[in-house]
């Protein structure tokens, strides 16, 4: 890849937002987004495990799915890259639970706010689609930290606005049939349309 570390930040973040232009981790988008406390919780939560998975996942494709040949042809080079979805899947649950469990340790109020979503980080495509990605674009070890920070600060950016958006429209006079589900499907789709407008600042990595 030739784009630098700054235009990697940047369309991560704003270009090329998981949530509000990839579609990615919908499910805890709208699913925590109720208050802004909970959604920073969840944000922290999935830059930890997203940024750890990418780390691991790389180091695992790389030294130990992908062959690697001593002296030609070697009968040890065996390619278990067919392995990468169920190996990356097992690293990103182990992460979540080790969330988990601290969570629960020194926070529970915040463990008790994210629920059921918390486990489901283990299933969010976000951070699933983020390590598969980095392969995809044969991204360095550098580069694939760099873009999974980013995306997981995209991904907290986004909630954060959103949860703050729907704090704001529980104290505005919204009609009966458009207050829950519909307002903030609504709001949803305007946010992405805003971030359409950083869509010209960098090339899309």
């Amino acid at each position: 890849m030739t784009i630098s570390i700054f235009a990697l930040i940047i369309g991560a973040i704003f270009v090329n937002n998981v949530v509000l232009a990839q579609f990615l981790g919908i499910c805890p988008f709208l699913g925590v987004s109720k208050d802004v406390k909970s959604s920073l919780g969840m944000g922290g939560a999935v830059l930890f495990v997203m940024l750890l998975a990418t780390m691991v996942t790389y180091l695992i494709m790389q030294y130990v799915l992908t062959p690697v040949e001593f002296g030609g042809h070697s009968p040890f080079a065996i390619d278990l890259r067919y392995l990468q979805t169920i190996a990356y899947i097992l690293v990103i649950a182990a992460l979540v639970q080790m969330v988990e469990i601290v969570l629960k340790k020194i926070a529970p109020p915040l463990y008790q706010a994210l629920g059921v979503f918390l486990p489901l980080i283990t299933t969010n495509c976000a951070v699933l689609g983020v390590a598969i990605l980095v392969m995809q674009k044969n991204m360095d070890f550098l580069q694939s930290v760099v873009y999974s920070a980013s995306t997981a600060v995209g991904f907290t950016l986004a909630l954060v606005i959103f949860a703050g958006i729907r704090e704001q429209l529980d104290l505005t006079g919204t009609p009966r049939g458009m207050k829950g589900v519909p307002i903030a499907l609504v709001a949803a789709g305007i946010l992405a349309m805003a971030f359409m407008g950083f869509s010209n600042l960098v090339p899309l990595p």
